[in-house]
C-alpha cells in the first residue's frame, strides 16, 4: 500500500477548472436550445402560445430539478462520472432533434411529433444541470481561500453560452436551415465532451479513495498535501439531508432564485418586453437581451475576486442593493435610454450576486458543498419559471404600463435578499466557532 506522500494525483486544479468550465458551457448552452427556433417550430407544426411555452421551459425544468440528485451524487465519486451522464444525455437529446428535423422538416413535422419534441429537449436540457456537479468538483480542488474566484470563473465563462447561442444560432439558421443550427450544435457538444474527457479531473481525495485502498485518514492526509481542504460528508442521500438539514441552506436557495432565477427570467422576457413597450426592432431586442446575458455572466468573474477580498456577504450586499437600484429604474423609467442603464445595474448585481453566493456555499455547508450546491442551484433555477408569468400577469392586467411595472417584481426580491444576506452575515460568527470546534 503506498505511503499518503508517494501517493499519485492526476491532473491539477487548473487543469480542471478549465475542463468544468468548458464542459458547463456547451451543457449550459441547451437554455437556449428551442427559444432562437421557437417561430419555426410554431408557424410548421401551428403551435398554440401554451405549447410553446412548455416547449421552451421544458430544457430548464429537467435542466434545473436534476442539479439537486447530480449535484449530490458528486460528493460520493468526485463529479466525472454525474457529469459525463449529462452530457451525454444532452447528446442524445439534441441528437434526436437533429434527427426529427432532418427527415420531418418542414412537410412531415406536425402536432402528432410535439411529445417527441417535448422529449428529446427534456434530454437536451440535462446538460443545464452540469452546473452544479461542476460547482462540487471544482470546490473540492481548489483551497477556501481561492474557491471564489474559481468558482465565478467557472460560471461566469459557461454561464456565457446561452447569450452566445441567442446571436449565433439564429444565424446559422438564418444562412443553412433550422436542422444545420441543431447539426452545429451536435457537432459542439461532442467536441465539448472530448475536451472534459482530456481535462477534467476528480479532486484528489476520490482518486486515492479506491485505486490505492487506503484508509479514509490516509486518502485526506494525502489529498492534504495535494492541496484540497474540503471533504464530503458521505452517501449522496447523507449530502442532500445533511445540506436540507443546515438552515443556512435555505437562505442560499433565496439568494440564488433572485440573482440567477431572476436572470434566466430575464433572458426569456427582455424581448418580449423591448418589442412590446418600447417597439424595439427584433435584432436591437436581440441584442440587448444578449449584451445583458454575456455582461451578467462575465461580471461574475471579477465578482468572484472581490469575493475572496472582501467576504461573500459584503460583496452580496453591494451587489443586491445595485440590483435594488437598476429595478428600481426599470420599475419607473418610460425613457428608452434611462431603462438600458437600469438593465445594466440589474444584470451587473446578478452576476456579481451570484459568484458570491457559491463563495459562501462551501463556507457554511462545508461537510456537504455538492448537496448544497444541488439545493441552491436546482431550487435557485426554479426562478426562471416563476417570475416571467408573474411578469406576464402583471402586464396583462395593467396594460403597457404593466410591462414597466413588472420590474418590481425585482424590487421586493432585491429587498428580501438583502434582509437574507444581513442574516447570514450576522451569524457567520457561529459558522466560523462551530467549524473550528469541530477542527479541534
Amino acid at each position: 500500500m503506498p505511503s499518503p506522500s508517494r501517493a499519485q494525483v492526476s491532473g491539477s486544479a487548473q487543469r480542471s477548472l478549465i475542463g468544468a468550465t468548458i464542459g458547463f458551457f456547451i451543457g449550459f448552452g441547451a437554455v437556449s436550445l428551442f427559444g432562437p427556433t421557437a417561430q419555426s417550430f410554431i408557424k410548421v407544426m401551428h403551435l398554440v402560445p401554451s405549447q410553446v411555452g412548455l416547449l421552451v421551459a421544458m430544457p430548464m425544468l429537467t435542466g434545473s430539478l436534476l442539479r439537486i440528485p447530480f449535484g449530490a451524487w458528486v460528493d460520493r465519486n468526485g463529479g466525472k462520472k454525474p457529469f459525463l451522464v449529462l452530457l451525454l444525455a444532452s447528446l442524445v437529446g439534441i441528437a434526436g432533434l437533429y434527427w426529427m428535423l432532418l427527415t420531418l422538416y418542414p412537410d412531415h413535422l406536425t402536432q402528432a411529433q410535439y411529445p417527441w419534441l417535448l422529449f428529446f429537449g427534456a434530454l437536451g436540457g440535462c446538460g443545464i444541470a452540469t452546473f452544479s456537479v461542476g460547482i462540487g468538483q471544482v470546490a473540492y480542488w481548489f483551497p477556501k481561500a481561492q474557491q471564489g474566484k474559481a468558482l465565478a470563473f467557472y460560471a461566469g465563462f459557461g454561464n456565457t453560452s446561452p447569450g452566445l447561442v441567442a446571436i449565433i444560432l439564429p444565424l446559422i439558421i438564418a444562412f443553412g436551415g433550422l436542422w444545420v443550427g441543431y447539426l452545429v450544435s451536435l457537432i459542439i457538444v461532442v467536441g465539448g465532451i472530448g475536451l472534459y474527457l482530456l481535462l477534467g479531473y476528480n479532486a484528489p481525495s476520490f482518486q486515492l479513495a479506491h485505486p490505492h485502498g487506503m484508509a479514509a485518514r490516509d486518502v485526506e492526509a494525502a489529498a492534504r498535501q495535494h492541496g484540497q481542504e474540503l471533504f464530503p460528508a458521505g452517501s449522496m442521500m447523507r449530502t442532500l439531508l445533511d445540506a436540507a438539514g443546515s438552515w443556512r441552506t435555505w437562505p442560499l436557495v433565496g439568494l440564488y432564485f433572485t440573482s440567477f432565477g431572476g436572470f434566466l427570467a430575464l433572458t426569456a422576457w427582455l424581448p418580449m418586453f423591448w418589442g412590446s413597450y418600447y417597439h424595439a426592432p427584433h435584432w436591437v431586442a436581440l441584442g440587448l437581451t444578449a449584451g445583458f446575458s454575456l455582461f451578467s455572466s462575465i461580471i461574475r468573474v471579477p465578482g468572484g475576486s472581490w469575493s475572496d477580498r472582501f467576504g461573500g456577504e459584503r460583496v452580496a450586499l453591494l451587489a443586491y442593493l445595485t440590483l435594488l437600484v437598476g429595478a428600481t429604474v426599470m420599475a419607473t423609467s418610460q425613457q428608452f435610454g434611462l431603462t438600458v442603464l437600469g438593465e445594466i445595474l440589474v444584470g451587473a448585481g446578478m452576476g456579481v450576486a451570484n459568484a458570491a453566493v457559491f463563495k459562501l456555499v462551501p463556507h457554511y455547508v462545508p461537510d456537504a458543498v455538492g448537496g448544497t450546491a444541488g439545493w441552491v442551484g436546482g431550487l435557485g433555477a426554479l426562478g426562471g419559471f416563476v417570475v416571467p408569468p408573474m411578469l406576464g400577469r402583471i402586464a396583462q392586467a395593467l396594460g403597457p404600463i404593466g410591462y414597466v411595472r413588472g420590474y418590481l417584481v425585482y424590487v421586493a426580491l432585491a429587498l428580501l435578499c438583502l434582509a437574507l444576506t444581513g442574516l447570514l452575515l450576522m451569524t457567520r460568527h457561529g459558522v466560523r466557532s462551530a467549524t473550528l470546534a469541530a477542527a479541534r
